[in-house]
């Protein structure tokens, strides 16, 4: 559907894209995700045709898009602020973007009936836009953008006006929207929780380049850089000394001792990565594991469902941050408490 190749952008001496080699499917959930100033938001608005490369090729359809207006692009947006007619009523920002259709009146009141039915806001046309709740306005910026049923739909951060509740509710919403219309969505974000639990692939962007693309699971568990890493998540780092390198490579883990894992850098001083989740403290009743280490307890956080600890191990530099769920008959431990920590090679990352 979207093809970029070795697109840059310049604004005068800043370099806010940089030879960015992109394709996107027909029919795919897309993200790009980064921190602030990374280039996503100008990457999608590059797209949308609101800002033109410095240089490279934009095709979309087949079809390249140098010199193509915004309002001529099978694309259209929604934006972060939603854009909504305060005056108007709900119906009539839905159709604003029919007021220069040849459409008959009757036609394009069914249109609006059709758009505001698939987010979910059937019944709701005559109601004053100013009189809507965040989630509400949001979704008739959605209806607006699908009446004119374009291939590409656009979303520069549209949830992070919600609260945490009202996101999460959206976030499922957008998942099912998209399913059932079939076309390609573009989601700029900042939000990586966001991204894994919406996107089929997701590129993550760094200071105008990308700096890994893949699905989300291969994301969170294989992130390709320590920078990757650190952004998608909690990832807990440890150093690590290289004793001989193959496939596999065996290595000594600070703490830990000595294991063979997959895919080690060329080097010899290493660290490795393990998720929290990865990690289990062992009680009485828990099987024997794969290897385990004493530890002691140094912080715990408690957060209902879950609960965090942050645990000392010899020979370790730095706590280690451990999530354990909550189960029925499981203990909390407190602080200073002894703990046996149990870990297997497999969920290790080397960088």
């Amino acid at each position: 559907m979207i093809t970029l190749q070795k697109v840059n952008k310049f604004y005068g001496d800043y370099h806010a894209l940089r030879d960015i080699n992109l394709t996107i499917e027909a029919g795919e959930f897309f993200s790009l995700l980064g921190p602030s100033g990374c280039g996503k938001t100008t990457l999608l608005r590059t797209i949308a045709g609101f800002e033109g490369v410095s240089d490279g090729v934009v095709t979309i359809s087949g079809k390249d898009m140098a010199g193509v207006p915004a309002n001529l692009r099978p694309t259209n947006m929604v934006f972060q602020s939603y854009a909504i007619f305060p005056h108007l009523s709900v119906a009539e920002n839905v159709a604003f973007g029919l007021r220069k259709s040849t459409m008959t009146k009757a036609e394009k009141e069914t249109a609006v009936e059709q758009s505001l039915e698939m987010v979910g806001l059937k019944g709701y046309g005559g109601r004053a836009a100013h009189a809507l709740s965040g989630g509400q306005r949001q979704r008739v910026a959605l209806a607006r953008a699908l009446i004119l049923k374009p291939k590409v739909l656009l979303l520069d951060e549209p949830l992070s006006a919600l609260d945490k509740k009202m996101r999460e509710q959206m976030q499922v919403e957008l998942i099912r929207l998209q399913r059932s219309v079939g076309i390609t969505f573009i989601l700029v974000t900042h939000d990586q929780e966001e991204a894994l639990v919406m996107s089929d692939r997701i590129a993550v962007m760094f200071e105008g380049e990308i700096g890994q693309l893949a699905d989300p699971e291969t994301l969170y568990r294989r992130p390709n850089s320590r920078r990757v890493a650190e952004f998608i998540g909690k990832m807990n780092f440890i150093p690590a000394k290289v004793v001989s390198h193959g496939m596999p490579s065996e290595i000594e883990i600070a703490g830990l001792g000595r294991v063979s894992i997959e895919d080690v850098p060329g080097k010899e001083s290493i660290d490795v990565g393990i998720r929290p989740e990865s990690l289990s403290i062992l009680f009485e009743s828990d099987k024997a594991p794969r290897h385990e280490v004493d530890a002691t307890v140094d912080e715990v956080v408690y957060y209902g469902d879950m609960t965090y600890y942050d645990v000392r191990i010899k020979n370790v530099p730095e706590p280690i941050t451990i999530a354990m769920k909550n189960l029925i008959g499981r203990p909390v431990l407190d602080v200073g408490d002894a703990a046996r920590v149990a870990w297997d090679e497999r969920a290790l990352v080397a960088f």
